[in-house]
């Protein structure tokens, strides 16, 4: 099998573009993350996210979020085409910080939630979630 110059390029520029995508689809979750706190430092822990390991379909993959004391949670799909899933904002009469909703999941990837406390500080919890069923994009 013999390649042309012009192919040898192409497949050369393709495989650059593949290795370079992952870095920049997670360069666009650190700047939306980065757009919601306003660059201050995100802890681990004082968030609860929960969502299954295994998602059988990714069309409808369950998830719920909560911290105590929360003024903010914004929740992404990392491998998502358009990642931000929902912002939920909680005002002071809110009995509880918690919000649970159905999300879209392109393929396996990271859930990731931001919440915003009452004191201004941040937490962060991800979760990685397998989906055996192609949601949006297939």
């Amino acid at each position: 099998m013999e390649f042309t110059r012009r192919e040898t390029l192409a497949l050369g520029a393709g495989a650059a573009l593949m290795t370079v995508l992952p870095f920049r689809a997670n360069a666009a979750v650190d700047d939306l993350i980065n757009e919601f706190t306003g660059g201050a430092a995100v802890a681990d822990g004082g968030l609860e996210l929960t969502a299954p390991e295994i998602a059988e379909n990714g069309n409808t993959v369950p998830i719920a979020v909560s911290a105590e004391g929360a003024t903010a949670i914004m929740v992404l799909a990392a491998g998502n085409p358009t990642p931000p899933v929902a912002t939920f904002k909680f005002g002071k009469l809110a009995a509880a910080q918690e919000a649970s909703t159905r999300i879209r999941l392109a393929g396996t990837q990271d859930v990731v939630a931001i919440a915003q406390l009452a004191d201004g500080s941040f937490a962060r919890a991800s979760k990685t979630v397998k989906v055996t069923i192609g949601g949006c994009g297939g």
